[in-house]
């Protein structure tokens, strides 16, 4: 009998799609609990250089929370390259032009720094309300605790 460690591929994965309710809960853990869905360790298949996770939609991006003074002390930065360019913004002004970007940068620093880490992000949908044009694939709801 062979002894062997069982290593996903690509064509084992069955790509469920689920959908989160984002109100009222806390950025950052909602964040690792999308980033872990999108990455797969749920799944009893995960291996670590294999996409083997989930497509998932997360709904009421603007009714998310950040506990303490982080809607004022929490800055989001870009720089476009160019001498004396570089803009800050709180996550207070970032939630009121667009909440969709604090959830996606959030997940966005949780998953991998290299090729599967692109590839992954692209399974993220966010939304600001609770509508989402992704009906047609059926997601199930999952329950964060928070």
């Amino acid at each position: 009998m062979k002894k062997y460690t069982y290593s996903a591929k690509r064509a084992d994965n069955q790509e469920n799609w689920c959908v989160i309710d984002a109100a009222d809960q806390v950025l950052g853990r909602l964040a690792s609990q999308v980033a872990y869905r999108i990455r797969g360790k749920h799944n009893p298949l995960y291996t670590p250089h294999v996409d083997t996770g989930d497509w998932v939609v997360v709904i009421n991006a603007d009714k998310i929370r950040l506990t303490g003074n982080k809607l004022d002390q929490k800055n989001y930065y870009r720089h476009s390259g160019y001498v004396g360019s570089l803009k800050s913004q709180t996550a207070r002004e970032m939630l009121e032009k667009n909440p969709e970007e604090v959830l996606k940068k959030a997940v966005q620093g949780m998953l991998p720094k290299n090729r599967l880490g692109r590839k992954l992000n692209k399974k993220l949908f966010v939304y600001a309300g609770d509508q989402h044009p992704h009906a047609a694939q059926k997601p199930e709801p999952v329950e964060i605790k928070g």
